[in-house]
């Protein structure tokens, strides 16, 4: 427990295992640090150096030998300090470069933006991206069948509870051989047959974004970010809309 919480301030593991030893020992040569640590004397002689680097560790001859002695643990805490001072500098700077950065950016340059996804986890990044968007409703077309496929039962509703807690109702059109979907207070669906509507991706619109995954064998997806492009999807999933009522009564 001791080791990792000293790993997690910065220091690495054989750092740690030196470090200590050294504390333990109090004042000693190399060779009782190395036996102590578990570290062979050259790696320790190494170690030894960067800890001293950093304050924590200092030595000292006796005759013609030379000891080492760790420092007070309280040197830690300037470790801490520093690393901390070192963030906020980090941090300011990168402040000053945002107006730049913010200058090169493809939605500044009226340009698309496409960020591409692949595997399970890349489409489930995703999803959890509209699931925190600020919009009021999305309007989405999917196979059941591929979704509950790819993603277990848990996963789905868990994804679903966050969409509610948002407030984002959802408007979809969905292929299902296994049943109906039935509309819900947080979402409207209408249900087309897949024999003469083969959707096999999943495609959400939200806000300014388009959402486009491949649930087949490949687990791929891509999100574009364009208002023209939005709205576009939009207009034909909401003129789909209007054709799938004729299929309702079939069910």
């Amino acid at each position: 427990m001791l080791e990792r919480e000293l790993m997690e301030i910065g220091l690495n593991e054989k750092e740690v295992k030196v470090y200590l030893a050294s504390l333990e020992l109090g004042q000693s040569a190399v060779q009782g640090i190395s036996n102590k640590a578990g570290v062979n004397r050259a790696t320790t002689y190494f170690v030894i150096e960067g800890l001293m680097e950093k304050g924590l560790m200092s030595s000292f001859h006796k005759g013609k030998k030379q000891f080492f002695v760790a420092a007070d643990p309280e040197r830690l805490l300037d470790i801490l300090d520093g690393q901390e001072r070192e963030i906020r500098r980090k941090s300011e700077d990168l402040k000053k470069l945002l107006p730049q950065l913010q200058s090169m950016n493809n939605k500044d340059a009226g340009r698309p933006v496409v960020r591409y996804y692949e595997g399970r986890e890349g489409i489930l990044t995703m999803i959890e991206e509209f699931t925190m968007s600020a919009c009021d409703v999305v309007n989405m077309a999917y196979c059941v069948d591929s979704i509950e496929k790819v993603f277990p039962k848990e996963v789905r509703e868990k994804s679903r509870a966050k969409r509610i807690a948002k407030g984002i109702m959802t408007k979809v059109i969905y292929t299902y051989t296994n049943g109906v979907l039935e509309s819900t207070a947080d979402g409207q669906r209408r249900k087309v047959p897949f024999d003469r509507f083969p959707i096999k991706s999943d495609i959400a619109v939200y806000g300014d974004k388009v959402r486009i995954a491949s649930l087949g064998d490949r687990l791929t997806g891509v999100v574009i970010e364009d208002k023209d492009i939005a709205d576009s999807f939009k207009a034909i999933l909401d003129l789909a809309w209007e054709a799938a009522e004729r299929y309702q009564s079939e069910e």
